[in-house]
């Protein structure tokens, strides 16, 4: 996850589990939305809540590499009804950017904590 979603998903109490779970939806092609080239919208629940009062959350993801997936952005579908053109432009290319990694980009940007491996715990 970038560093925004990072702190936006502490922020609203999100678990590295409830992301994973999401990741492994939309690796599987369960998406609410493709919105063009890598980016796709994926319904999150909220804490104690389900998914129809919870969160939208954008990522980008180049199917079917499902070792490169990014949480670029989230809102509250109750606080926002969609983004604008262009933010989705915006997000559209850091999508495409961050898919088109080599692994030693992707060692470098989480080395400068540009972006964080969301953790599978057990």
């Amino acid at each position: 996850m970038n560093k925004w979603f990072y702190h936006w998903a502490w922020k609203e109490e999100i678990t590295d589990a409830v992301l994973l779970s999401a990741a492994e939806e939309i690796a599987a092609g369960r998406v609410e939305a493709k919105l063009g080239g890598c980016l796709y919208k994926k319904r999150l629940p909220r804490l104690g809540r389900g998914k129809s009062g919870g969160y939208r959350v954008v990522v980008g993801y180049k199917w079917p590499n499902d070792e490169r997936l990014i949480f670029l952005y989230a809102f509250a579908k109750s606080k926002k009804a969609n983004m604008s053109a262009k933010e989705e432009a915006a997000l559209s290319l850091v999508a495409e950017s961050f898919v088109s990694t080599n692994d030693k980009q992707l060692q470098d940007l989480l080395a400068a904590g540009s972006v964080r491996e969301v953790q599978h715990h057990e």
